[in-house]
């Protein structure tokens, strides 16, 4: 049958310079392997899929997929798939409920096309001098060690951790083979890194590698930036009632801003631009 399909650039209001998620509408009759397989078919980094909530307080349901795996939560693709929803009339602009493999995610819509999620509770474990090591080798570069190195699960579950230069970290060119050994030997879907910058209008420098799902480099990742959030609020560098803006994605030819925001709890809030790109229907 045919289904309503559309990609839509999160975190840039320009089109083709965020990072695309492809929004598969009225995903009723699909099943896992039908949505796997038009996700690796698609091969953006996350497809999604829409469906009638379980939950009588949601305001939809929803499936996510990279090209190889089906995760709990992931971030643009949520926040994409609200402005996809919205965009279709299927829920109203405003406050909507999300539900996911992680529950229920909280997400906020303005009419500027502006969307925003609340980060799903992190748990945090703490790595060593070891898991540094085989970090660093797949990198090819040094870390930073007065930041540590952590796994933050958000949903996905991330290595995360700090350069001590935006440059060191603009110019890595990872072993993808053995980042990707790394990730299936510590049951994390990839790396998020970041950098303090404090320059061209942005507080942070990211990046994320996840090859280990298909994703080499991820061009603009909300999940990482939410992770590195938790990070830099257990650091000091970003407080309740706080806020600031990273930049991801210029080594894959995107420009991502994503915007931080702490509320007044410490809850940490994802969001940014999101633009439609791609309008039509897929044959599923």
């Amino acid at each position: 049958m045919q289904r309503r399909y559309t990609v839509v650039d999160v975190f840039s209001d320009r089109r083709f310079m965020g990072n695309p998620v492809a929004v598969v509408h009225d995903a009723e009759g699909l099943d896992t392997a039908a949505m796997q397989r038009i996700a690796g078919w698609i091969n953006l980094s996350e497809t999604t899929f829409v469906l009638p909530p379980t939950a009588p307080e949601a305001s939809y349901r929803l499936r996510i997929f990279t090209p190889m795996s089906e995760l709990p939560f992931a971030g643009h693709p949520t926040l994409g798939s609200a402005h996809a929803v919205v965009a279709a009339g299927l829920a109203p602009r405003g406050p909507l409920l999300q539900e996911c493999g992680v529950g229920l995610v909280p997400v906020q819509a303005d009419p500027a096309d502006r969307y925003r999620l609340r980060l799903p509770e992190a748990r945090v474990t703490t790595l060593g001098a070891a898991e540094r090591a085989a970090l660093e080798a797949a990198l090819g570069a040094a870390t930073d060690p007065t930041v540590p190195l952590q796994v933050i699960d958000v949903g996905p579950r991330w290595f995360v951790t700090a350069l001590a230069e935006p440059s060191v970290l603009l110019a890595l060119q990872p072993d993808l083979t053995r980042l990707a050994a790394l990730e299936r030997a510590t049951r994390t879907i990839g790396v998020t890194l970041f950098a303090e910058c404090g320059a061209d209008g942005h507080d942070i420098e990211v990046r994320t590698f996840a090859p280990s799902d298909g994703v080499p480099e991820d061009p603009v990742c909300g999940s990482g930036n939410g992770a590195v959030a938790v990070m830099r609020r257990a650091l000091g560098r970003v407080s309740p009632g706080g806020s600031y803006l990273a930049q991801q994605g210029r080594c894959v030819g995107r420009d991502g801003r994503i915007e931080i925001a702490l509320d007044a709890a410490g809850d940490i809030w994802v969001g940014g631009a999101c633009v439609t790109t791609v309008q039509g229907t897929i044959e599923a």
